[in-house]
């Protein structure tokens, strides 16, 4: 399968844990749910293919960052003219009347000074029948103008991402981690149309960094664990 290597790298990435409700407890390496949405930020045709993401390199040592961050955790639904409306939400940030009540500090464990190599394949949807060649000339065209449609972020959107075709020169860390079950996506790759009734379908697979690289299970291979075995 025909795949594309691009560099990606920032200051500073969170790839939040399911379970951590609350607090932000980062994976320490992208999930292939992160790394998908920043490649489809940069090029994406939900109904003609989906990102499959083969690979991710890990191009720098772990390095860890914890702080606090002031979060809304109320939001109003108020009119164009900011009275308070029922009928449909404009979601706004939203204080409380007492200036504080709808924020709260929340613990985040982020990484910093990131850098990866994602290789990643164009999976033709069943319904599109032109040439994936044509495809991947549109996602390197993109890659290498640094088009995107919008901002790529590194997990979390305050995070921002920087990306450019792979040049192959920096090698990924030594360094083997068995990272147990991790987060593979939380929606259904081949079903791209959204409706009234959709449902997150979260997929879990067993990850292991071996040498500074993660591997990834094509999304129908048995080694992904779906919701109705999970």
């Amino acid at each position: 399968m025909r795949e594309i290597a691009v560099d990606i790298w920032g200051d500073f990435a969170c790839f939040s844990r399911p379970e951590s409700k609350v607090e932000r407890l980062t994976y320490p390496v992208p999930t292939p749910s992160a790394m998908r949405g920043l490649l489809s930020a940069i090029y994406s045709k939900p109904q003609e293919f989906y990102w499959q993401i083969n690979r991710i390199e890990v191009l720098r040592p772990l390095r860890y960052i914890s702080f606090k961050r002031n979060e809304v955790k109320e939001v109003l639904s108020v009119k164009a003219d900011g009275r308070p409306r029922s009928d449909g939400p404009i979601l706004v940030d939203y204080a409380g009347e007492d200036g504080n009540k709808g924020r709260t500090q929340r613990q985040t464990v982020a990484l910093r000074d990131v850098r990866y190599r994602v290789h990643a394949s164009i999976c033709r949807q069943p319904d599109y029948h032109e040439p994936e060649e044509r495809l991947y000339n549109q996602a390197l065209r993109r890659i290498q103008r640094g088009q995107c449609f919008y901002q790529p972020s590194l997990g979390l959107r305050e995070f921002v991402a920087y990306f450019a075709l792979a040049d192959g020169e920096t090698q990924p860390i030594s360094l083997d981690l068995d990272l147990g079950l991790m987060l593979y996506d939380v929606f259904d790759l081949h079903k791209w149309q959204v409706t009234e009734k959709a449902k997150p379908y979260v997929t879990l697979f067993h990850a292991r960094l071996q040498q500074g690289v993660l591997c990834i299970p094509p999304f129908d291979s048995p080694e992904i664990l779906r919701p109705e075995v999970i």
